[in-house]
């Protein structure tokens, strides 16, 4: 993996002040600038349980998140560290790690249920790291899980009531939007036995997490952040680590090479990082849109600005505020582009301005290139040569020389010919004098010239109206092609975003239809049964999806296109007109 070309060591994202959480300027600056789509990676746990080690190895680094080696916590808030992805060329791997949960030393620790909301929130894989087993002790502390449908909705309050759906409802839904989960055990002593049987690490996490039957308060308490983490996250994943050192060595882990470390945390440690690497998805938005690192940015400061202002993070509000932003954006993007560097104006007066400007710059090159291309003749005029017998013929001769020339110079700009065909016209009393004293001719000759000289004219006033009609077509043709394309880049847009959508819905039907065989093999009839309307409701909302994906592209992605393609001036258009004065 490349030395993290793009950041060179880990900077805060989110700041934890006195309980406070506020998101940091630089962090979101840099994010700004990462267009490419972002794989998101978070690790949450207790305190001083080694997340942070686990983070650097992701980084392909021996440090940069600081590990500590006393009881105190290190990491405050959260913290960003951006790489480029090791498998996917073209993608950043934004590498995050949240403050420890259930520091003693911060006495009131109810933004730790925000810190875990948090990595949810904006995470494509979510880590979870504790140390020793996964006995109930552990699943208790991990009682954050319990506390998302409280502080996640999927639909705003006001969609939620026109469409009366139940909590019950959108709570099986969260597995569609929610990250991946792993539970890393770290200092794992035990075999992995159940039964007498040795069985695999995510056999082991299932074991971990299976329900009790019953009813009562206390099996009820049992169940539910077990309940939680099966319906919530799509996939399960579990890792168990020996330690990694002798406990000699363990306060300097940072600074210890791999021949110190213990070689079975070594290879458990690296098939670790090929899982992350390999599975772990592109951060997407509800509806199947890729998340880049300037849309990660803007989440993060909507997720915190909500939750800051005492409310409750909102999947679909979010996908709306960013929406709207990268509206704005779009426009400020077309309005710089048209601009060029000029003050701020409407698309329009600036699209006229650039016409007139294009005009007045061929303009210029044009009379100065027929100024330089005359000034021998007009010496010749001075001097006499052409009134004398056989001057006529011999200006003639000249001057259509020079309007040959003329016309193979490249680059003149639109108003090549119209600015020709009024400069012959200023000399067409020049050319009759001459005419008129060439005593070689006769009265009928001269009548015949005279009429030549009328129709030379006539035909260089065609060719100025041939040539407009010329670059009109060229900017019809050019600004169909533009539409077409603009309307083929949407097409294959809202395919990719179904394809995602598609892919999002099969993974969350998979998961409930695994997860209600489990329930059935473990005796669960009644939960089973709920399980199974859980995926009819999936499934239906999916075929409902498919339907209405057909019209939706003719009823708006199809009219939107051609709306966009009205607003906008052409930026083919634009560089025709642009082309003459680039080279001027």
């Amino acid at each position: 993996m490349s030395n993290s070309r793009l950041m060179p060591s880990p900077i805060c994202l989110v700041e934890n002040v006195n309980g406070s959480l506020c998101v940091c300027k630089d962090a979101i600056e840099f994010l700004g600038r990462i267009k490419e789509p972002v794989v998101v990676v978070s690790v949450v746990g207790l305190y001083r349980t080694g997340k942070s080690y686990l983070m650097n190895r992701l980084a392909g680094q021996q440090s940069g998140f600081a590990l500590g080696n006393t009881i105190e916590s290190k990491t405050k808030g959260i913290w960003m560290w951006c790489v480029p992805h090791p498998y996917k060329e073209g993608h950043t791997l934004v590498l995050l790690d949240t403050e420890g949960l259930g520091d003693v030393d911060k006495g009131d620790s109810k933004n730790d249920g925000w810190i875990f909301c948090l990595a949810v929130l904006l995470s494509s894989t979510l880590v979870y790291n504790s140390r020793g087993t996964i006995d109930n002790d552990a699943v208790e502390k991990l009682h954050y899980v319990s506390e998302l449908a409280e502080k996640i909705k999927i639909r705003s309050a006001e969609a939620a009531d026109e469409e009366e759906e139940e909590e019950e409802e959108e709570d099986s839904k969260y597995v569609i939007f929610f990250p991946s989960f792993i539970w890393v055990v770290r200092d794992f002593t035990l075999e992995l036995v159940i039964d007498g049987k040795k069985v695999a690490e995510d056999e082991y996490l299932e074991f971990a997490l299976r329900l009790k039957k019953g009813v009562n308060k206390k099996i009820s308490n049992y169940n539910l952040p077990r309940q939680c983490i099966r319906t919530y996250f799509p996939s399960r994943n579990c890792f168990v680590f020996p330690s990694p050192a002798s406990p000699e060595n363990m306060t300097r882990l940072e600074s210890l090479q791999e021949r110190d470390l213990v070689q079975d945390f070594l290879e458990v440690t690296d098939r670790f990082c090929k899982h992350i690497f390999d599975k772990s998805l592109v951060k997407t938005l509800k509806g199947g849109h890729k998340v880049t690192g300037k849309l990660l940015g803007n989440l993060v400061q909507i997720y915190v600005e909500t939750i800051s202002s005492g409310k409750v993070p909102c999947l679909d509000n979010a996908v709306v505020t960013l929406a709207n932003l990268e509206n704005q954006a779009a426009v400020q993007e077309a309005l710089k582009v048209y601009q060029s560097g000029m003050e701020e104006e409407n698309v329009d007066i600036c699209y006229v301005d650039l016409l007139k400007e294009n005009e007045m710059a061929s303009e210029r090159k044009c009379r100065d290139l027929l100024k330089n291309l005359f000034s021998d003749m007009n010496k010749r005029l001075q001097n006499g040569e052409y009134s004398q017998s056989g001057g006529y013929e011999l200006y003639c001769r000249d001057r259509d020389a020079i309007v040959e020339q003329y016309r193979r110079e490249p680059n003149k700009g639109v108003s090549a010919e119209a600015v020709l065909n009024e400069f012959l016209n200023e000399r067409g009393a020049e050319a009759n004098s001459i005419l008129y004293t060439d005593t070689k001719l006769t009265e009928n000759d001269r009548k015949i010239q005279e009429e030549k000289e009328k129709n030379a004219l006539l035909k260089q006033k065609c060719k100025e109206e041939e040539e407009k009609l010329n670059e009109s077509e060229r900017m019809r043709v050019a600004e169909n092609k533009r539409q077409e394309d603009q309307m083929r880049q949407m097409e294959e847009k809202f395919k990719q975003e179904m394809e995602q959508q598609q892919q999002e819905m099969d993974r969350a039907i998979e998961s409930k239809l695994k997860e209600r065989e489990e329930l059935l093999n473990k005796g669960f009839k009644e939960k089973a049964d709920l399980m199974y309307e859980e995926i009819n409701n999936l499934k239906k909302e999916n075929e409902e999806r498919e339907k209405s994906s057909g019209g939706f592209m003719e009823k708006f992605v199809m009219p939107v296109a051609k709306v966009v393609a009205g607003v906008l001036p052409s930026i083919l258009q634009y560089r025709v007109l642009m082309k003459g004065i680039k080279k001027y």
